[in-house]
């Protein structure tokens, strides 16, 4: 006696297998990702102090981030950091992808040498840094001194300190978008640059007329993902805090690294959840202006 049940087709055997496939992301993004967000926006209308007490408070903690001097002055810090740090990192990481893209001799030694950096603890980037950048002893002032020039406090001083934050960031990073760009530019057929060259183009217009319009899918992935680095502080999080602590006078800190403060060192969940929920509001609009402004990296040549 049969059951009575008829059998998947083809195409439903696929469904299947494509959503059992995909259930373990979506079942881990739903867990560490979702669950969490949704938990971090109903602790911001509470009072938290971090040893179980929950006081329900309502606004308060957004109330209370506009009238916050040392908030204002961390969203200043990452909106000069991101001004800084996207655009140099983009055209830094473009360069070398254009300067290693066709095969010579030695050119697999000059790509292990931009990503070096890369593969090390940020952590580990950090300490280094800091040595070098010490004042007096530190070999970067050595080194300025025996040019005859006067060594800086790159650390200690306000007004280089975000600079020094910022150089150190493109270094580390570099190396992993020129990876990036270097696929991309190795997806675009030769037969484009040779249509280009017949026509009489030289290396400027075949890289404004061909390589920059097919390059700019590649090129809003980029932007996007540098734009979260800057502002979501994946990365810069660590440096800050093993170079500089977010001082001198707040001049590193960074809106990521004074919700870690307020939450981890000050136990305030409530409010640091707060702060979390306004970013990662403001991450989504400026992720939604830059794909309409983009149209998706297929901008109209």
């Amino acid at each position: 006696m049969t059951s009575g049940r008829r059998p998947l087709s083809q195409r439903g055997r696929e469904t299947v297998a494509g959503y059992l496939f995909v259930a373990p992301s979506v079942i881990g993004m739903f867990v560490f990702l979702v669950l969490p967000m949704i938990a971090s926006l109903t602790i911001s209308f509470f009072r938290v102090s971090g040893f179980g007490d929950y006081e329900f408070i309502g606004l308060d903690n957004y109330r209370t981030l506009l009238s916050d001097p040392v908030f204002a002055s961390s969203l200043k810090t990452t909106g000069l950091f991101t001004l800084a740090f996207v655009p140099t990192l983009f055209t830094v990481s473009l360069c070398l992808a254009l300067l290693v893209k066709k095969q010579r001799r030695g050119i697999g030694l000059l790509r292990s040498l931009f990503f070096a950096p890369n593969v090390v603890s940020l952590v580990v980037v950090g300490l280094v840094w800091q040595f070098l950048l010490t004042d007096h002893v530190g070999a970067v002032n050595r080194s300025l001194e025996r040019m005859g020039l006067s060594g800086e406090s790159w650390l200690g001083n306000p007004r280089y300190a975000l600079f020094a934050v910022v150089v150190i960031s493109v270094w580390f990073f570099m190396g992993y978008y020129m990876i990036i760009f270097l696929n991309g530019l190795q997806d675009i057929p030769s037969a484009y640059y040779e249509a280009a060259r017949l026509d009489g183009a030289g290396r400027w217009r075949s890289f404004w007329n061909v390589t920059w319009p097919l390059l700019r899918p590649t090129s809003l992935f980029v932007l996007v993902m540098t734009t979260l680095t800057a502002i979501g502080a994946a990365g810069i999080f660590d440096l800050i805090y093993v170079m500089t602590k977010g001082g001198p006078d707040y001049s590193t800190q960074v809106v990521m690294f004074y919700i870690y403060q307020r939450a981890f060192q000050l136990n305030d969940f409530g409010y640091a959840a707060a702060m979390a929920a306004v970013v990662s509001f403001a991450l989504m609009i400026i992720m939604f202006v830059m794909l309409r402004i983009t149209k998706g990296g297929k901008v109209d040549a």
